[in-house]
């Protein structure tokens, strides 16, 4: 299993540069000239004229297919809007932004449909230059006011995280046709010129803003380098690449956007689509299953070096899964019978016995990365933001000294039992016989665990059987992926397994996670129904930092906050991505910071 690399760690690349000319001019002169990039704290890794992407091979040749194997299905091409559950592929593939991540940082935008962008040392203020060039598929310009048009549209009606972040402007202005200003009337939000440039830009005159909220199988028409070209209905949707896409040439994508066609086939079960794999009917899966990994590979194609995997280690957090409780359900209010039922939960059993030892736990939601405050003492800055806060947070989460609980792996602890029933009988349970039930009302403690994958589902059968010991009765109830993701967007579960993936540089998206506001609106990704203004304060405080030492020092509070509210059970981290292909598709030889990129692949040339 070869592992890609090298991967460049360019996070803190530059990052004085920008900054420290900005600071040195006076207020009234602190204006930034148009720049080709911009990064969230200091200055972009690649200068001005760069040629490509260190993570794309320039000279990968163009054509063939690219077959994505996707576990689901999908009503609707518009991943827009909360309606529906879209195609994500569309974003990037077929509607394109202002601006484009540089995968090699932390958070880094490179000119795309804007060829510069410019903003004021307080940030409140963001200038898109449009590139003159840049065309819609159907052939017309795109002009400000489409932008303009765009952001109007998702403010008032795209999803929930749009809606909350462009409502943010102040005033939008165009001060000629390929200019747009945005102004934002002191937010003290210094992501918000970044968030505004990975807004996707949408023609005014291809959309109609009366039906847009409704689901549709009509592709969009948008400016990047593919066209939808077929659909079937829940089953499989085609993207044939545009041979006139108007950016083909730009830096930023020299050595992208390689295949003719890609094609997603959905399939509605995770074992008949790795069955599909296997027979070669698509070209490529991230794994997901530590048991398939480690021995579900063993066929002929994998055998005699057909089928490749790859191992890729990257520098983002690590991805971690969760047991989630929904605290909108009263079982869960009461955050001792959370810390109860973290106590239970035999990690080193599992681990064990159903993935190899492949992985690791680590409490908290920025798992090896510096933002992680798993383990570490708080620094001076930490603590001065979470003194007017000290009685929500742990002493020993503070202090770095907390460490989640770890068993003997028997499965039969006793030290974990008995300190969780210790913590329940505060919470108002006692054991009656078998049953534990509250003390005034005799009910028993019982909840339902909602999964959707055969992983998902051992981990909560193991977890019943932990539960049971102490009394607890919890029903594993098992849905398809449709069915699953219906109700976690509406919230309609006691628990269930999720994952929040994290980069370098979090922002505004935390506020969608587990910000009060999102905590009441469907669609958010604040599953647990996080509501506590200490969150929201530490979301604010690391949006207004200015440098990288403080924006640490803010994420590393927020990540104590939400260990110390107990609010998800962790599960495992992985430390790892695992790849398996055909080699028949090729892959650059270097690999990006935040890991695998499908749009820097091609597809093997035949031998003539």
């Amino acid at each position: 299993m070869p592992v890609h690399g090298p991967i460049r760690l360019r996070v803190l690349a530059g990052m004085s540069l920008a900054l420290g000319v900005m600071l040195a001019a006076p207020a009234s002169e602190a204006k930034a000239a148009e720049s080709h990039a911009l990064a969230m704290h200091g200055g972009p890794a690649l200068p001005a004229g760069f040629a490509h992407m260190p993570y794309a091979n320039p000279d990968a040749p163009k054509g063939g297919r690219l077959i994505w194997g996707a576990l689901g299905t999908f009503d609707s091409l518009n991943p827009l809007i909360v309606r529906g559950l879209a195609i994500q592929q569309i974003r990037g593939f077929v509607v394109e932004s202002l601006m484009t991540r540089g995968n090699d940082e932390a958070f880094t935008l490179y000119g795309l449909l804007a060829r510069s962008v410019e903003t004021d040392d307080a940030r409140s203020y963001v200038t898109f230059h449009l590139d003159p060039r840049a065309r819609f598929a159907d052939g017309k310009s795109v002009t400000a006011d489409d932008v303009l048009f765009s952001w109007a549209l998702l403010r008032d009606k795209g999803r929930p995280n749009h809606r909350q972040y462009y409502s943010k402007v102040a005033k939008a202005e165009a001060p000629d046709p390929l200019t747009v200003r945005f102004d934002f009337g002191g937010a003290n939000d210094r992501e918000l010129p970044l968030i505004l440039g990975l807004m996707p830009v949408l023609p005014r005159h291809a959309v109609d803003s009366a039906t847009f909220e409704e689901t549709t199988m009509t592709g969009p028409v948008g400016s990047g380098p593919y066209r939808v070209s077929a659909v079937k209905p829940g089953a499989s949707v085609t993207l044939t690449r545009n041979p006139d896409y108007w950016g083909r040439d730009l830096p930023v994508n020299r050595g992208l956007w390689n295949f003719d066609e890609i094609r997603l086939d959905f399939y509605r079960e995770s074992n008949g689509q790795f069955e599909a794999f296997k027979r070669g009917l698509y070209d490529f899966r991230v794994e997901h299953e530590p048991l398939r990994w480690h021995d579900g590979y063993d066929f002929p194609a994998a055998r005699n070096g057909e089928v490749i995997r790859d191992t890729i280690r990257t520098g983002m957090p690590q991805p971690s899964e969760f047991l989630v409780f929904n605290t909108r359900r009263p079982v869960f209010s009461d955050i001792r019978v959370r810390q109860a039922l973290t106590l239970l939960f035999d990690f080193e059993w599992i681990n064990r016995n159903y993935f190899f030892g492949l992985y690791t736990r680590a409490a908290g939601f920025f798992a090896g990365s510096e933002l992680s405050a798993y383990g570490r003492p708080a620094d001076e800055h930490e603590r001065e933001l979470l003194k007017p806060f000290a009685d929500r947070i742990r002493s020993d989460i503070l202090d770095g000294s907390y460490r989640l609980p770890v068993t003997d792996g028997s499965g039969r602890d006793r030290t974990t039992l008995r300190q969780a029933l210790g913590l329940l009988s505060e919470a108002g349970y006692d054991l009656d016989g078998a049953v534990l039930r509250q003390r005034s009302t005799k009910a028993p403690l019982t909840f339902e665990i909602l999964v959707t994958t055969r992983d998902q589902e051992r981990i909560a059968l193991a977890y019943q059987r932990d539960l049971r010991r102490a009394g607890i009765e919890a029903s594993v109830r098992a849905v398809d992926p449709v069915q699953f993701d219906q109700r976690r967007l509406g919230y309609e579960f006691d628990m269930l397994q999720n994952r929040w993936d994290q980069s370098l540089s979090p922002g505004n998206e935390q506020s969608f996670y587990w910000g009060s506001q999102a905590a009441d609106i469907p669609g958010t990704r604040n599953y647990m129904g996080a509501k506590e203004p200490t969150i929201d304060a530490l979301i604010a405080a690391l949006l207004e930092a200015r440098e990288r030492p403080a924006f640490v020092s803010a994420v590393r509070a927020l990540d104590r906050v939400l260990m110390s509210g107990f609010y998800a059970i962790p599960v495992f981290n992985v430390q790892e991505q695992w790849i398996a292909r055909w080699n028949r598709i090729e892959t650059p030889a270097s690999t990006a910071l935040s890991g695998y990129l499908p749009e820097t692949w091609w597809q093997k040339p035949q031998a003539k």
